[in-house]
């Protein structure tokens, strides 16, 4: 191989600036087989996941996306571009909300905001930086938050 090798990674914990937003594009189209699989693989048998007929007589008049598949997406669209082989490991979300339902055929765009970051105490060449991840449907209406700490290596500390 002649030329430059490059690998795609997310930032090193030294990377990361306390107030930056990250916008993670593209947006992600939830279609009725999306919903319908997770919802099954994690053996969620809520009928507003699974029930047409039923979902049509409940407050919302349709299905709506299963919530963890929400906030499993919102937090994958942000890996390539923030974590993807420098996270250590993720250790905690708080604050997760879901402030307006996802449908099916809706489009989700998310994004993240860094709230702090600290080196680890008892890790060396590790550190924790706190995000704040956000999910909007197509027409801007924000859809779910959370706020995750996440154990990311320092630049060089990586095995």
């Amino acid at each position: 191989m002649t030329g430059r090798s490059i690998e795609q990674r997310g930032l090193w914990f030294e990377e990361f600036e306390i107030g930056a937003h990250y916008l993670h594009r593209p947006g992600r189209t939830v279609t009725e087989a999306d919903n319908v699989l997770f919802t099954t693989l994690t053996m969620n048998t809520q009928g507003l996941h699974l029930d047409a007929a039923w979902s049509a007589t409940q407050p919302f008049g349709q299905r709506l996306v299963n919530s963890l598949f929400t906030l499993s997406t919102m937090i994958g669209q942000s890996v390539a571009q923030l974590t993807q082989g420098t996270l250590v490991a993720n250790l905690g979300f708080t604050e997760v909300a879901f402030s307006h339902p996802l449908f099916h055929g809706d489009t989700m765009y998310s994004q993240t905001e860094v709230l702090d970051k600290r080196l680890s105490g008892s890790r060396p060449g590790q550190g924790i930086v706190t995000l704040l991840h956000t999910a909007s449907n197509q027409d801007g209406v924000e859809v779910a938050r959370a706020s995750r700490a996440a154990l990311l290596w320092c630049e060089g500390a990586r095995p």
